[in-house]
C-alpha cells in the first residue's frame, strides 16, 4: 500500500498538473459555496419583504433594494424600477434582460469545472500509460521471475496511482459542479417567480395612476 506522501512520487509528471487542478478546483468550490450560502441566507428573505412592501409603498422598496444591491435578484429587481416610466412591456423587458446580465454571476467556474472533470482522468490514464511504458521496459525478452518481474509488477502497481489521481479529482470536481447547477436552476425559478409577482405589482400600479407611476426615478 502507497503511503500519501509519495503518492505524487508514484504518479510521475501528471500529478504535478493533476495536483494544481485539485487546488484549483478547490477554490473555486469554496468560493461558489460562500456566493450560495450567502444567497440562500438573505435573498429570499429580503425579496418577499420588497414585494410585501411594494405593495404599498414603492418608494421604500426601491430604497431597500439599494440597500441590498449586493444580491443578484435586487439588482435584476432595480434594473427595472429605476427606469423612467416604463410601460408593463418595457419593465418585463427590462427584468429578463437584467436576469440574463446576472447568469455569469451564477454560473462562474463552471466552464472550469467542465474542464477539471474532462481532463483530469484522460491526464490520470496519461500516468498509467507511461509509467507502464516504463515498468516494461526493464523487463527483458525471456525474463519471467526474479527480480526484474518483481519491479515490473511494482512498476505497474505506482502507475495506476495516477489513474486513482485523475478520476478522485474529477469525481469530487463532477459533484460539486452538478450541486451548483441545482442551485442555479432553482435561482432562476425563483427569479421568474418573484420577477412575475413583481410585474403583476407594477402593472397593477401603473393601471391605477393612469400609465404614469408617481415613484419613476425616486
Amino acid at each position: 500500500m502507497l503511503e500519501i506522501n509519495n503518492f505524487f512520487t508514484a504518479g510521475g509528471l501528471v500529478s504535478y498538473p493533476l495536483l494544481a487542478f485539485s487546488i484549483i478546483s478547490v477554490a473555486f468550490i469554496i468560493e461558489r459555496l460562500v456566493f450560495w450560502f450567502r444567497i440562500n441566507r438573505r435573498q429570499s428573505r429580503i425579496v418577499r419583504e420588497v414585494l410585501q412592501i411594494y405593495q404599498n409603498d414603492p418608494h421604500l422598496a426601491i430604497q431597500r433594494l439599494r440597500n441590498h444591491g449586493d444580491l443578484p435578484m435586487a439588482r435584476i429587481f432595480l434594473e427595472a424600477l429605476e427606469l423612467e416610466q416604463p410601460t408593463p412591456e418595457e419593465f418585463r423587458l427590462a427584468l429578463e434582460s437584467a436576469t440574463q446580465a446576472e447568469i455569469p454571476t451564477f454560473k462562474r467556474a463552471s466552464t472550469v469545472f467542465e474542464t477539471i472533470i474532462s481532463i483530469s482522468p484522460l491526464l490520470g490514464l496519461l500516468g498509467t500509460i507511461l509509467g507502464l511504458i516504463t515498468a516494461f521496459s526493464n523487463l527483458q525478452i525471456g525474463e519471467i521471475g526474479g527480480e526484474n518481474t518483481t519491479a515490473v509488477t511494482g512498476g505497474i502497481s505506482e502507475a495506476l496511482v495516477s489513474t486513482v489521481m485523475g478520476l478522485v479529482v474529477a469525481i469530487v470536481t463532477l459533484l460539486f459542479a452538478n450541486f451548483f447547477r441545482g442551485l442555479y436552476q432553482r435561482q432562476l425559478a425563483l427569479i421568474q417567480e418573484y420577477g412575475g409577482q413583481l410585474e403583476l405589482l407594477y402593472r397593477r400600479h401603473y393601471e391605477q395612476r393612469g400609465g404614469t407611476p408617481s415613484y419613476a426615478n425616486s
